[in-house]
């Protein structure tokens, strides 16, 4: 697969992209990509990704909807967990918010599983979310080198000079800052670190990872567990789904000269503007975020979360999970996640390049 910058794939017509997923999305009964398929029956387990939970829930309610006789079930135990159930044959789909990791295994142990290179395509893309619980202070900008040293321990009080330097006008209490990080192997751990380590001048000094790092701050269990946190601890800041911030506050960030509060179209813009990893084996569609984009309106703090299988199985559960995840990053499936979730819709040429990948999906 050729290095390319998503943005300069010029977009294929409405219906040339219909035509595309309706060739190549199996099980799609419309131009949509939607599966309505009423043949279809059995069970699906999945597991995975925490912050993927709504647009999940979305997912199955649908495809379910158009196929009664199916059951898609989805544990939320976080990215670390799913990728771990997959590789040991015990779900058969995951989802993630960071690709496959080589330099831990992960993609060997998937290809022993699945008996050849497991196929792996972004699903949901969605901002993460700075949130924070600070009494009198409704507006907050931080760049990446002063959110590191929030999350690092170095900057510890709410009006720290390097705080209130980033926001003028505004009166920031002396309250302790209470960093609120995820206890469990997380996805969006590795996107927030890998934002840390990138956009931050160096200031940030641990490579990105799924485990938080260092000691410091208090440690939550998934994203709900991370919005809990701060909700009850005054002065407390986390990061999190944009999606389940809910009436938390949330603080914009730096990208070029400008502050940047979190959206779907911000991380969307941001995906855009970043290269396809080309190192990558074959159905295997993977993104290189470009944390440190100047672009202008783009949130590089997101995630760009992605959905493991096996390219092959038995028959049966073939077609479920080819029909499924085909529903999955089809036109109707990626409207109904932005509508449940807040997510932003996978662009025309990435959603055709995954909905190909998802087509190979065959029987033994």
């Amino acid at each position: 697969m050729n290095r390319t910058v998503l943005r300069r794939v010029a977009a294929p017509s409405i219906a040339a992209l219909a035509l595309g997923l309706a060739v190549s999305a199996c099980g799609a009964g419309n131009e949509t990509g939607g599966s309505t398929s009423s043949d279809l029956s059995g069970t699906l387990k999945g597991a995975g990704s925490s912050a993927q939970e709504s647009a999940m829930d979305a997912w199955r309610a649908g495809f379910q909807t158009d196929n009664p006789d199916v059951t898609v079930n989805y544990d939320p135990a976080g990215s670390g967990a799913g990728v771990e159930q997959f590789n040991a044959g015990a779900i058969d789909y995951a989802g993630s918010d960071s690709a496959l990791d080589p330099e831990k295994g992960e993609d060997a142990a998937a290809k022993e599983r699945c008996g050849a290179d497991a196929l792996q395509v972004p699903n949901y893309i969605s901002p993460i979310a700075l949130v924070y619980n600070l009494d009198g202070v409704d507006k907050l900008q931080l760049s990446a080198k002063t959110v590191a040293g929030i999350f690092d321990g170095t900057i510890k009080k709410w009006n720290d000079p390097a705080i209130a330097a980033e926001n003028a006008g505004v009166t920031l209490p002396a309250d302790a800052i209470a960093p609120v990080h995820r206890s469990d192997e997380s996805g969006t751990t590795k996107n927030f670190t890998d934002y840390l380590e990138k956009a931050s001048d160096g200031a940030w000094k641990f490579p990105a990872d799924k485990v938080w790092p260092i000691k410091s701050g208090e440690a939550a269990n998934g994203t709900s567990g991370v919005i809990a946190a701060v909700k009850a601890g005054k002065g407390s800041i986390g990061y999190a789904d944009e999606s389940q911030a809910g009436d938390l506050s949330q603080a914009s960030i730096k990208v070029g000269d400008a502050y940047v509060a979190p959206s779907a179209e911000g991380a969307a813009k941001a995906l855009e503007a970043s290269p396809i990893d080309d190192s990558r084996p074959e159905g295997s569609l993977v993104i290189k975020v470009d944390r440190a984009t100047t672009e202008a309106g783009a949130y590089p703090l997101m995630l760009t979360s992605y959905v493991f299988a096996c390219p092959t199985y038995d028959k049966a559960k073939a077609d479920l999970v080819k029909g499924f995840l085909s529903y999955v990053v089809s036109t109707k499936g990626q409207e109904e996640a932005a509508k449940n979730a807040g997510s932003a819709p996978l662009p025309a040429s990435l959603q055709e390049k995954a909905a190909a990948i998802i087509d190979t999906i065959s029987a033994k």
